[in-house]
């Protein structure tokens, strides 16, 4: 297995550089010519600039504004970042050692880097605060959603933990709080078909052979002051379907409180942290497989909604998850 090009760049605000592979063949005079047609959304003007300020640079490092075209080379730079609203909330460590890390990621932090979330996302936030460039996650949790969530420390451990969640290894819990409704029994397994289309937010529920299945116990329930019933409920997937846990609650006619997706779409500003996904990843147990241990975490956050409805409701606080 060939061995992968170590960056001459740095990591910047926590990010790898990009790296690009020149074409055996073009018909390019200079690698500006193919840096602009490469990158189609970059203005050309801000290559020019890019490779003035040398911030484009070869194993040789940095490349001329006029340097030729070189087939099958490689090339690194930094992209520009997007502006990106802050999220007001912190990560709290839940365990580190020398092979994991595993946090309380807060509502409203994504993951990894991706579209309009790139700085301002659990994985480069915690490279920076805990001094650790070659951090990478072992499974991913959607942005609104908080709890345990864990990230592998060397990059020749990555693989032994990611198989873990990709084979279905590691046994997790979530808790939800959602509407009670006294004629439904609990605990029942909910099966059903779940499919997501690319480009398309929302994933559906369909005719046709099950690929989603999830364990939902009834861990107790109340009465608010309002009259409003409310239910604190146990879900365990069996399977890792995109919005699984959302889709199967709100299918009972239960859909958990602050979801903006299920069972309606509802646009929300990216600056809104209000009224957080009452959705918690609160338990990870699975057997280590570099040490053979047994590994148990439990999350130390504690779902608002239930106990304060109306704080959770009317605040723009997430902390408290």
């Amino acid at each position: 297995m060939r061995r992968k090009l170590r960056s001459p760049l740095p990591q910047r605000h926590g990010l790898d550089a990009v790296r690009l592979r020149t074409p055996a063949e073009g018909s390019w005079t200079t690698m500006r010519d193919h840096l602009v047609e490469r990158l189609p959304r970059v203005d050309p003007a801000r290559i020019d600039s890019m490779l003035r300020e040398q911030r484009i640079v070869d194993l040789s490092g940095p490349i001329a504004p006029d340097a030729p075209f070189v087939p099958e080379s490689f090339l690194w730079f930094h992209r520009d970042l997007p502006t990106e609203v802050p999220v007001p909330f912190e990560i709290r460590t839940v365990h580190r050692d020398e092979d994991l890390v595993v946090i309380d990621k807060p509502h409203f932090l994504a993951t990894i880097p991706r579209g309009q979330h790139i700085v301002e996302t659990a994985l480069v936030r915690l490279r920076r605060e805990l001094g650790l460039p070659t951090l990478s996650p072992a499974h991913r949790l959607d942005r609104v959603t908080a709890g345990l969530l864990m990230f592998v420390v060397r990059p020749e451990r990555r693989g032994a933990y990611q198989t873990l969640f990709r084979d279905r290894l590691v046994r997790k819990t979530y808790e939800a709080i959602a509407p009670y409704d006294p004629q439904l029994t609990f605990p029942r397994t909910v099966r059903s078909r779940i499919m997501k289309e690319r480009g398309i937010i929302c994933a559906r529920e369909e005719p046709g052979p099950v690929n989603a299945e999830t364990l939902i116990e009834l861990l107790e329930h109340r009465e608010g002051p309002d009259g409003r019933r409310l239910g604190r409920y146990r879900l365990a997937p069996h399977t890792g379907r995109t919005h699984q846990l959302r889709l199967h609650m709100s299918g009972l006619g239960l859909p958990i409180l602050g979801d903006d997706f299920y069972p309606v779409l509802t646009e929300k500003p990216l600056d809104d942290f209000s009224r957080p996904l009452q959705l918690l990843s609160a338990t990870l147990d699975f057997t280590d497989p570099v040490s053979g241990e047994e590994r148990s975490f439990r999350t130390r956050l504690a779902l608002q909604s239930f106990t304060s409805y109306g704080e959770w409701a009317g605040s723009g606080s997430a902390a408290s998850a």
